[in-house]
């Protein structure tokens, strides 16, 4: 049993969109394969790990102005023509549905204007660390910089479906990319990440960004020693990290999740699993209108206790 569970809904989504086939559809043809396949995977998810809290996460932006002005090039390649993201057609209709059944299920769900959904996640786990265990549920390996054993505060990586999470914590952090359990963020600045639109600092891959941070701990201190001379840092990375200070600065502010917001969005946010949907009319309409049975009837009876 996990105290908390945090999903980052859009990864969710987009997995359920991608992996179901868009044949799923309402009785009047409209796709709803996301959203019945979401509604799938928060039902096994609460009858699979029994958490007494969950948060269904949203982007409410996509892009946040204070990760683009510290670095233009980030997620520059998912702009539509007309601006925004390049969430399909078909996606983007189904999102109000989404909205609609959460909420007539009575299942928190937030996002925090200018932020990422990461950044809510990364907020909600960093206060409620200290009432129990946290679970976040991604396909993202972003957030695996947000691991700790102290809470615990552990990543279900779903890159392998719902039915094979990846449980993540600081060993298997470790175990996997070869660095210091919580040094994700720095590993991932100096790798970089094409899909996110960061391009790392030239000439240093896995095994090198592995050895500095495993080596000093994070970006400052791998600077840090850098200014100090030390002689044991490793001479072909030297002229490459010093050559690419200025990109380390900002990609701190790109990559370091934000786990201090402070917004009315999130206080007395009622993050209780519900036993029952909160409008069951409701729900019961949304049911039948878009073909939803199934998978309405499934989570429910994971809710119940």
């Amino acid at each position: 049993m996990s105290g908390l569970m945090l999903l980052d809904t859009p990864s969710l989504y987009y997995r359920a969109f991608f992996g179901v086939p868009d044949s799923v559809t309402a009785p009047d043809g409209t796709p709803v394969n996301a959203v019945r396949g979401l509604v799938d995977m928060i039902a096994r998810l609460v009858r699979d790990r029994a958490p007494e809290r969950l948060v269904c996460c949203f982007d409410a932006d996509w892009r946040p102005e204070f990760r683009v002005a510290a670095l233009p090039s980030y997620k520059a390649h998912r702009v539509a023509e007309g601006g925004g993201d390049e969430t399909p057609d078909a996606l983007a209709a189904q999102l109000p549905v989404i909205d609609a059944v959460l909420d007539a299920f009575g299942l928190a769900r937030v996002g925090v204007p200018g932020y990422e959904a990461d950044d809510v996640i990364g907020t909600l786990a960093a206060a409620g660390m200290a009432h129990g265990p946290v679970d976040v549920v991604t396909g993202d390996r972003d957030l695996l910089q947000l691991v700790d054993e102290r809470g615990p505060v552990q990543v279900l990586y779903t890159a392998r479906g719902i039915r094979n999470l990846e449980v993540m914590g600081e060993k298997e952090v470790a175990a996997k990319y070869g660095i210091p359990g919580r040094g994700y963020a720095d590993y991932a600045a100096l790798r970089g990440d094409p899909s996110d639109g960061l391009p790392g600092v030239p000439g240093v891959g896995d095994k090198t960004a592995a050895t500095l941070v495993t080596r000093y701990g994070s970006v400052a201190g791998i600077l840090a020693a850098l200014d100090g001379g030390d002689a044991a840092f490793p001479a072909a990375a030297r002229k490459r990290i010093e050559a690419a200070r200025d990109y380390l600065a900002a990609a701190e502010t790109v990559v370091r999740v934000v786990t201090d917001i402070d917004a009315p969005e999130l206080r007395g946010l009622d993050d209780r699993l519900p036993d029952e949907p909160r409008d069951p009319a409701a729900l019961a309409g949304l049911a039948e209108r878009w073909g939803l049975s199934s998978p309405v009837e499934r989570l429910r009876k994971a809710l119940r206790p």
